[in-house]
């Protein structure tokens, strides 16, 4: 790695070490609530994220009102479980089932918590790695990305029109 990206990285754990998951979901209800009053809309808001925003997301099902949330490989959702008695609205996460930061047992402790739970649908991706929905980045594979992202806009059309 190179001494610019070694340094890119740095900052990026260091901002994310240091990020109040309480207060973005009190910011991302909060969007919410505006989102669903925009003239012309449907009223129904769906919330989507990557990495921690896969948590966010998860978190947002459990914290608010959205109609659906999507996460791709959510880093820490196996520390939250204990929220998941409180998914309201609909919930779907793409799980790399070869993540470099959500290992086997985080994902053997998601399973068991949200398997056969009403609200939620989850997706293995056997043999990718995180982010391997990003197009141009290290771990991007194509086939399972397309894979995720159409099962995404199914999900969406579904569930919020």
């Amino acid at each position: 790695m190179n001494d610019k990206l070694s340094k890119d990285w740095d900052r990026a754990f260091e901002l994310y070490k240091g990020f109040d998951l309480d207060k973005g979901i009190e910011d991302i209800a909060a969007t919410i609530t505006t989102a669903r009053d925009i003239e012309g809309s449907s009223g129904k808001v769906a919330v989507i994220g990557y990495c921690l925003g896969g948590m966010l997301a998860y978190l947002s099902a459990c914290r608010t009102d959205a109609d659906a949330a999507i996460g791709y490989y959510g880093v820490g959702i196996d520390g939250k479980l204990d929220e998941a008695a409180h998914i309201k609205g609909k919930l779907m996460l793409h799980i790399a089932r070869e993540d470099g930061f959500v290992d086997k047992q985080a994902q053997a402790a998601i399973h068991q918590a949200l398997d056969g739970h009403d609200h939620v649908i989850m997706h293995d991706y056997a043999d990718v790695d995180h982010a391997f929905a990003r197009p141009g980045g290290t771990h991007f594979d194509q086939a399972a990305a397309e894979k995720a992202n159409a099962r995404t806009a199914a999900f969406l059309k579904e569930n919020i029109g």
